[in-house]
């Protein structure tokens, strides 16, 4: 048995290229015109249209040693303090010497960012765990569009394929291993429909995160784990997924809100908001010398514990002060937002929780993008590249899209290139089929990724959520505990991001369980200490089939194996 495909038709149409990039966030189409570029023939798969990935909605900007007095050393330290010991520092150092070049390149693409009235350069402000004012934005609080827009103005200009509205299903391999393409479901729109492939020798995974695995998220509802997932099933391995970062300031909907959230970007309190309980007290200062910009894992635990202390399901943001102009022309996108929910943050304090953000882990990868597939690459949020370690710091992540990106086109263009090998999702022989959930698996395993795996964690809670997201996994004849009458669920763009999210959502608690200490955005209260000794090393888990169906291999970074989670969902 050589890998694990999901259930879906054999594929009716095809595409060669030289190059598929799956995504189309900054990450995506960046790499997409670096390859395009060199000379290779590329073609961009994406989930939804070419500009509605979690690029355009990120707010703040884009972290970069840009201003006077500030160096790519000192981004180095915010970055490694705020990773709490586990980034890999060589890959920092790649991200913040290459970063202020890359950035403008980005503006040489078309990008505009916000420039300062009395000088004419780059704006730039503070965001936690930041030291300097180092990040670049536009449109006051819509920097993600704005980059969003430059570059796929800049792929259309290129003429570069785009296969829009597409799911990318699997992974596919050529007799020796190595990646030949991916199979994918055109969601009945464009020139292709249904289940088809992109036959190419390089694939290159820019899927963005995995938020949609909680009940909240600021992730819109494409970011349902399929890259991490694509990977798992192709015999990747995936590192860090334990830590996801949770967004201290997320506007609070009220209880049981659920979905994608609006963001409160953490550029409000940069340029001077407080954190407030509802009796009006500043609780952050005092906790650490940045008070309300510290690393957003200090800030959400923060946050937490006031309101466990206090029976509250909310804190508040006050930027009353900002006044109307300030809030109108530097945060128009965060002011519609309250506004169109009841809140005029130019008048009252503005209610906030944490909410899932942003995946620091993901499919592991060398500093060129490599991942353990030979001829698989991935960057952007799907990637672990060894810059987050346990903890994101403030908008480096478009930056690591841009310059890991970049990297990985440096790379294909230095490889010699291969014909394009037709393949199947059945081939190499001995590729087994992962059984779906059904559809409405998807709530079920937000609810329990929620209530067990969210900010607050415990071995009890673990646990729990691994029990309750074990029956729902699918039995021998594809259904599921949580099906209609145990029937097989039928394969469908539904199924199969459910079956992504189950798959994702086991390797999280499979880690979270396992690393016994708080570190990061990794919080356990039953081990509330960061234990250096012991945990100052990443988990791997890799996904192997078995005569039952699958089993998650979970090990060290210096070898320790820790028992197989056994699994089922094969057939």
């Amino acid at each position: 048995m050589t890998g694990l495909r999901l259930d879906a038709p054999r594929s009716g149409w095809a595409i060669a290229a030289d190059v598929v990039v799956v995504g189309s966030g900054v990450a995506g189409l960046t790499a997409a015109l670096r390859c395009a570029a060199s000379g290779r023939k590329t073609v961009i798969v994406t989930k939804a249209r070419l500009d509605a990935g979690s690029t355009r909605w990120a707010q703040g900007g884009i972290a970069a040693a840009l201003g006077k007095g500030d160096t790519p050393g000192q981004h180095l330290d915010d970055t490694l303090v705020a990773g709490a010991g586990l980034c890999d520092e060589e890959a920092v150092r790649a991200l913040v010497t290459e970063g202020p070049d890359a950035v403008r390149r980005l503006i040489g693409a078309g990008a505009r960012f916000d420039t300062s009235a009395e000088t004419g350069e780059i704006a730039l402000t503070r965001e936690g765990g930041h030291h300097r004012r180092r990040i670049a934005h536009a449109g006051g609080d819509a920097t993600g569009a704005e980059i969003s827009r430059a570059l796929v103005a800049a792929v259309r200009d290129a003429g570069i394929e785009t296969v829009e509205n597409a799911l990318v299903l699997d992974l596919l391999k050529d007799a020796g291993g190595h990646a030949a393409g991916v199979s994918l479901h055109v969601m009945g729109e464009g020139r292709h429909d249904g289940v088809g492939a992109v036959h190419a020798p390089v694939v290159v995974l820019a899927t963005g995160g995995m938020g949609q695995v909680f009940s909240a998220t600021t992730n819109p509802p494409v970011s349902t784990g399929d890259g991490v997932a694509l990977a798992l099933r192709a015999g990747a391995e995936v590192s860090d997924l334990e830590f996801v970062q949770f967004h201290p300031t997320v506007l609070y909907l009220g209880p049981g809100s659920e979905g994608q959230q609006p963001l409160v970007s953490e550029a409000v309190r940069g340029e001077g908001a407080h954190l407030v309980d509802a009796g009006g007290e500043r609780f952050m200062a005092g906790q650490h010398e940045l008070a309300e910009l510290a690393p957003r894992d200090i800030v959400a635990k923060g946050i937490m514990r006031r309101m466990r202390e206090q029976g509250a399901d909310r804190m508040y943001l006050d930027a009353r002060h900002f006044g109307a102009r300030m809030w109108s022309e530097r945060f128009p996108t965060i002011l519609a937002a309250c506004r169109a929910h009841g809140i005029d943050p130019v008048t009252e304090p503005v209610p906030v929780a944490p909410a899932a953000h942003y995946a620091s882990g993901g499919v592991r990868t060398d500093l060129a993008g490599r991942t353990t597939v030979p001829g698989l690459y991935a960057c952007g949020e799907v990637a672990c590249t060894g810059v987050h370690g346990a903890n994101r710091l403030a908008s480096n992540s478009l930056l690591e899209g841009l310059v890991f990106a970049e990297r990985i086109a440096a790379d294909i263009a230095r490889t010699p290139a291969r014909v394009p090998v037709p393949a199947e999702p059945g081939d190499p022989a001995g590729t087994r089929t992962v059984s779906l959930p059904p559809a409405e698996a998807r709530y079920a395993i937000q609810r329990t990724m929620t209530a067990g795996a969210g900010v607050l964690r415990s071995a009890e809670s673990l646990a729990r959520a691994a029990r309750e997201l074990a029956a729902l996994a699918p039995d021998e004849a594809g259904g599921s505990a949580g099906g209609r009458d145990g029937k097989p669920a039928e394969p469908g763009v539904e199924t199969w991001e459910a079956a992504n999210l189950h798959l994702v959502a086991g390797v999280l608690v499979a880690a979270a369980l396992r690393r016994t200490e708080t570190r990061g955005c990794h919080w356990r209260e039953d081990h509330p200490g960061r234990d250096d000794a012991t945990w100052r090393r990443h988990l791997v888990v890799a996904l192997r089939p078995t005569a039952e169906g699958s089993e998650l291999i979970v090990r060290t970074t210096d070898s320790t194996a820790f028992p197989p989670v056994m699994g089922r969902g094969a057939q």
